[in-house]
């Protein structure tokens, strides 16, 4: 299985809606529309996962100068600053036939090494309790309880820093 990571296209927009809503809960998915404006926004920081011309995943985030990822972020594209010292991670999408292939951990890693490339501080994310073994096993520290209540649900600041 050749799974290939590369830049998302804009034109790709419903595929990544499809994806997201498959994969979160409908409180937490991003819908297409606001999937379209965060990549007007920020298209570089959209990598997808295809298979066999199919796109099975994807990872995006904007970038702020704060070390944690606030709420305002997701809903507000107007707060994504490119030259922002964070890389955030609003979304780690794959279809559920094809996780634990180790595809979701493919493309974090390709986005921490753009990241890295880019100068970034490091890469910061939220996620749900049961999902913070998962991130520390790709180098994310946990930092407590997230001021997030995005969705209605309980997250956690996660944190890579760049040495």
């Amino acid at each position: 299985m050749e799974v290939l990571i590369r830049q998302a296209k804009i034109e790709e927009a419903g595929s990544l809606a499809d994806i997201e809503a498959a994969c979160f809960p409908a409180a937490e998915a991003a819908s297409l529309q606001e999937i379209s404006e965060r990549m007007q926004a920020f298209l570089e920081n959209f990598l997808v996962a295809e298979l066999d011309g199919k796109i099975i995943g994807f990872i995006d985030g904007g970038t702020t100068n704060e070390p944690h990822l606030p709420d305002e972020l997701y809903h507000d594209v107007s707060l994504h600053d490119p030259a922002g010292a964070y890389q955030t991670v609003f979304g780690l999408n794959v279809l559920p036939e094809y996780r634990c292939r180790g595809i979701a951990g493919e493309l974090l890693d390709a986005l921490v090494r753009i990241s890295r490339e880019r100068g970034k501080k490091g890469v910061v994310l939220t996620c749900k309790e049961r999902l913070i073994h998962y991130y520390e096993k790709h180098g994310f520290v946990k930092y407590g309880v997230a001021d997030s209540c995005h969705g209605g649900a309980t997250w956690y600041d996660m944190r890579l820093y760049f040495a």
